[in-house]
């Protein structure tokens, strides 16, 4: 028996007993959720990704989402609050405390197909990094495992022409090592990309880093890790509702951790108060 089955078995009596379900792939697990009756909660034990991928049909069923962080990056855990919390605390916590609201962020690629995203949307530099980490060495989590990738994708270090318009306003264009988008304040396992950011404050914050070359990035490393870099003259920052990141050429792009492949036109908007959310 699983032990969270076993946990569940052992609540009281007078407990309502949860429904533990362990599908087997993305589209079964999407199936289980849309049969549920609208406003179910919904416990997602995972990462980051596992609950991207959750998010279609979360939203269409107006669930209610508990989270028991089971990731290698867990920013939107650390986001919640959950992170650091054993999973016997954050199961009870997920079922049984109040939800509210918090903010997600919605993309539309050239091609016409729309992603969701509740941590982060990375493109370029970021989002190969965070494809790298993908495949990187079981054994690593979190932040190691990202700072590993990150030092290999310097090797192959390349800029991208980014036109970016925020709110209707072009805000860069040119020569572009990254443009991030963060709901959360981490990414990348725990990176403080955008300090300041908050769930549900009605916007979504990118993060522009122009012209980088290997030795500019790799000193930025150590800013970034710490929270240090938004003074950087050659990073900037700032709220938006909607944004448009456009390219010549194809560019990496990541959701969640999640691999988006490659795209030329981003169309990026912020779902306000969306999903109703467990957090501590």
């Amino acid at each position: 028996m699983h032990p969270i089955q076993a946990w569940c078995q052992a609540l009281p009596s007078q407990s309502e007993q949860p429904q533990i379900l362990a599908p087997e792939t993305i589209e079964a697990a999407r199936y289980v959720l849309s049969e549920l009756p609208p406003h179910t909660r919904v416990v997602v034990v995972g990462g980051d990704g596992t609950l991207n991928q959750m998010l279609p049909a979360l939203l269409q069923g107006s669930h209610q989402v508990g989270l028991v962080p089971y990731g290698s990056g867990n920013d939107g855990a650390r986001a919640w609050g959950l992170h650091g919390l054993s999973w016997q605390q954050a199961l009870a916590h997920a079922l049984t405390a109040r939800s509210s609201p918090i903010d997600l962020g919605c993309v539309e690629l050239a091609n016409k197909t729309v992603h969701y995203f509740h941590s982060s949307l990375a493109v370029g530099f970021d989002a190969s990094v965070g494809n790298r980490a993908l495949l990187g060495p079981k054994f690593l989590k979190g932040l190691p495992r990202y700072l590993l990738a990150t030092l290999q994708e310097l090797a192959s270090l390349k800029n991208w022409s980014l036109k970016i318009d925020v709110n209707g306003q072009t805000i860069h264009e040119g020569l572009t090592l990254l443009a991030s988008v963060l709901n959360t304040p981490s990414y990348g396992g725990g990176m403080p990309a955008v300090p300041h950011a908050m769930l549900n404050d009605g916007q979504l914050n990118l993060l522009v880093g122009s012209a980088f070359n290997r030795l500019q990035t790799l000193l930025m490393l150590p800013r970034l890790l710490v929270g240090k870099h938004l003074g950087h003259p050659r990073i900037q920052c700032c709220s938006f509702v909607n944004a448009i990141i456009s390219s010549q050429a194809s560019v990496p792009v990541a959701a969640d951790g999640e691999t988006l492949g490659f795209a030329t036109h981003l169309k990026i908007t912020c779902l306000q108060n969306s999903l109703q959310v467990v957090k501590l």
